[in-house]
């Protein structure tokens, strides 16, 4: 078992390394136990107030896939590692439509369109021949309404939405298991629901669910996209 990196700063090299190999050791195991393949499987290594040369060494160790909450921290890490061949950035947090352009400049994939004036902000804040937007839609699994996500009942009605515009490419959609509830039944119901939007959107194949300490029942269930963090990067620095 790998010892835990001191509060405030990044694992040194080897402990990264033995890190990561250590929890796509376990997505592979938890895939073949449910019989999918380990290749279907995007593991999203989540770098939240990590500092930027993170992302690098990440890079060197060969991730592809690093997601942020924050635009403003997505932006800045973008801006300061630069193009990298391959390198996929992922904006995992609630979005601000006046935040579009900003999001859309550096994220490759969004994981949190949840209402229609999402979805027409980052449409309108495409530029002129730049490719489709990859987005997921965020169903909130909980019974509070001011939680990240649209309600299921109106999850059709957005994927509907979402789909109409131009510049976007509804992939599938994202949710966060409840404190309250055993992974395994909430990622069994956004499982339908992801079902559900593939009548309206046949190829909304993608499923991204799953973080540090449910993984593996999110793979259980159809994940295809897993967003982990401090089991790779270790405890997040505090913030300044």
């Amino acid at each position: 078992m790998t010892a835990p990196a001191t509060l405030g700063e990044p694992p040194d090299e080897d402990d990264l390394a033995r890190r990561l190999a250590a929890v796509d050791g376990r997505i592979v195991d938890a895939a073949l136990s449910s019989g999918r393949r380990p290749e279907e499987i995007t593991r999203i290594v989540v770098t939240k107030f990590h500092p930027a040369g993170l992302v690098e060494r990440l890079y060197q160790l060969g991730v592809r896939d690093v997601g942020e909450n924050r635009q403003q921290e997505l932006s800045a890490k973008h801006e300061a590692v630069g193009p990298l061949a391959g390198l996929r950035w992922h904006f995992i947090g609630q979005a601000q439509t006046n935040k579009a352009r900003a999001i859309r400049s550096a994220a490759s994939v969004v994981h949190s369109v949840d209402r229609p004036k999402i979805a027409d902000a980052l449409d309108r804040a495409a530029e002129e021949s730049e490719p489709p937007l990859d987005v997921f839609l965020q169903v909130n699994l909980t019974d509070d309404p001011g939680r990240g996500g649209v309600a299921p009942g109106d999850l059709i009605a957005l994927a509907d939405h979402t789909a109409r515009c131009d510049t976007l490419r509804v992939r599938g959609v994202m949710a966060v298991a409840p404190l309250d509830e055993a992974p395994a039944a909430a990622f069994e119901r956004i499982a339908r629901y992801a079902e559900a939007v593939r009548t309206v959107v046949p190829d909304a194949t993608w499923l991204s669910a799953g973080m540090t300490g449910d993984f593996a029942e999110a793979i259980a269930a159809g994940a295809t996209h897993l967003r982990i963090g401090t089991a790779i990067t270790g405890p997040r620095p505090e913030r300044g």
